[in-house]
């Protein structure tokens, strides 16, 4: 009979909480466990991600930028990520560190599951209880629930505000040539990839991390977890070929197809 035998584990967990339990499991095996994108609960020996903070930071700046002097003109509504997941709560505690007393939060939201749809049903309520003439921008803390957000700003006939967004995602990307929506999160999955795989081969041969993880992250319940945070950038209009398109995520001819070529012609995207 042939068994397979697991020399490690690499988890990307949305539910941080109630992954800890098969974490601890691996780690009762013998089975080192790599926490990959999400810093995963239990006994973890490594982690690599995006510094997450960071990415609700440069949400955060970049909204503040795009609005300029209408910051303080109106109110914005936070359309934050699940609450169960342990990015949320970063990129959430990040941008609030940049905003708060630049601008009045009108209303907020962790939105449930991070399901487009759900935003879309939190941007409704909120354009009702603050009113349309008073929201002056959005932040939203990826592309899926900008896509939402943006879907109601329009069917209330709300245009030219900002909308924040994150991972890059082509859809984005495309609203973001179109001008409906200001920015996305470029993150380097590639090189965050790279580095989860180096961390698993070095755990599986017993080595240390030293030489890959200069860093030390807390979980709720582990210290110090050697890890690599990968830098993020704010992406516009203005950088799309020294991102994406520099990085082979898309090309132009995927960006700029149908509907979307005129746009990408407006802004020299060819």
């Amino acid at each position: 009979m042939v068994t397979n035998k697991v020399d490690v584990l690499i988890v990307d967990a949305v539910d941080s909480k109630a992954i800890a339990g098969s974490v601890k499991k691996a780690k009762d095996a013998g089975i080192p466990v790599v926490a990959y994108d999400r810093l995963a609960e239990g006994p973890i020996d490594a982690y690599t991600s995006f510094d997450n903070e960071t990415v609700g930071k440069t949400q955060g700046e970049a909204l503040l930028k795009a609005l300029g002097s209408k910051a303080k003109d109106g109110q914005i509504v936070m359309m934050n990520g699940s609450s169960t997941d342990p990015n949320a709560a970063q990129f959430k505690k990040g941008a609030h560190s940049v905003l708060d007393g630049k601008v009045k939060i009108g209303r907020e939201y962790d939105t449930k599951e991070w399901k487009p749809e759900n935003a879309n049903a939190n941007m409704e309520g909120a354009i009702s209880a603050l009113g349309k003439d008073k929201i002056v921008g959005v932040y939203s803390a990826n592309d899926g629930m900008a896509g939402g957000i943006i879907t109601a700003l329009k069917a209330a006939g709300i245009a030219d505000i900002p909308v924040t967004g994150q991972d890059a995602e082509l859809s984005g990307v495309q609203r973001i040539v179109t001008g409906e929506q200001y920015m996305s999160v470029y993150k380097p999955y590639p090189q965050e990839a790279d580095v989860a795989a180096e961390m698993a081969v070095a755990l599986a041969q017993g080595k240390s991390l030293d030489s890959i993880a200069k860093d030390k992250v807390d979980s709720p319940t582990t210290k110090a977890i050697p890890s690599v945070l990968v830098p993020v950038v704010s992406l516009t209009k203005d950088n799309i070929n020294d991102t994406v398109i520099k990085d082979g995520i898309y090309t132009v001819s995927e960006i700029c197809s149908g509907k979307y070529k005129a746009a990408c012609d407006k802004i020299g995207l060819k």
